[in-house]
């Protein structure tokens, strides 16, 4: 399927933007963080700046770094129950959690786009931004855990069902 194809090149092409843009947040939090030490206890003039900049920065890593993990494959799942299911069951189960992680994805952008637009008028303490700011990695993240996950829906639903784990295979002694 073409489209599918176009979908899975622009999904890769994000998923490892989001990775290196949580890498360099990593990077640069780590910078802001040991400023406020140096700033604290060498100079004995803590900058105001660098915590709330540090947890934002982090909000940005953590949910674009969770929204990568949606799309590898990473994230927590109860695979026993997939591995011992049949095929039927096992599909129905893949398509359902794909769902659902893509209506929490979805909801997570919905609401955190909300909660920015209602505080954007606020300052945030301590750096002149406007509060928002501080719920847009929830509206970010969302939104990619929903497209990542939306797109291994996809794929889960045009791929073959999987062959049968016979039961005993793994205690073979052949």
């Amino acid at each position: 399927m073409p489209a599918l194809l176009a979908l899975h090149h622009v999904v890769r092409w994000l998923s490892r933007t989001a990775l290196i843009i949580s890498g360099i947040g990593l990077v640069v939090m780590t910078g802001a963080v040991f400023w406020q030490v140096v700033g604290r206890y060498v100079l004995n003039d803590s900058p105001s700046w660098t915590e709330p900049f540090s947890l934002l920065l982090m909000s940005w890593f953590i949910l674009l770094g969770a929204a990568v993990g949606v799309r590898e494959g990473d994230h927590l799942g109860f695979e026993i129950g997939l591995h011992y299911a049949s095929p039927p069951v096992r599909r129905g189960m893949e398509l359902l959690t794909h769902v659902l992680v893509t209506a929490f994805g979805a909801a997570m952008a919905y609401y955190g786009w909300d909660l920015a637009m209602e505080t954007w008028s606020a300052k945030m303490a301590g750096i002149d931004l406007p509060q928002g700011v501080d719920y847009l990695p929830l509206a970010g993240g969302g939104a990619l855990i929903a497209l990542f996950s939306f797109e291994k829906l996809l794929q889960d639903i045009v791929k073959p069902l999987p062959a049968p784990v016979p039961l005993g295979a793994e205690h073979s002694t052949d």
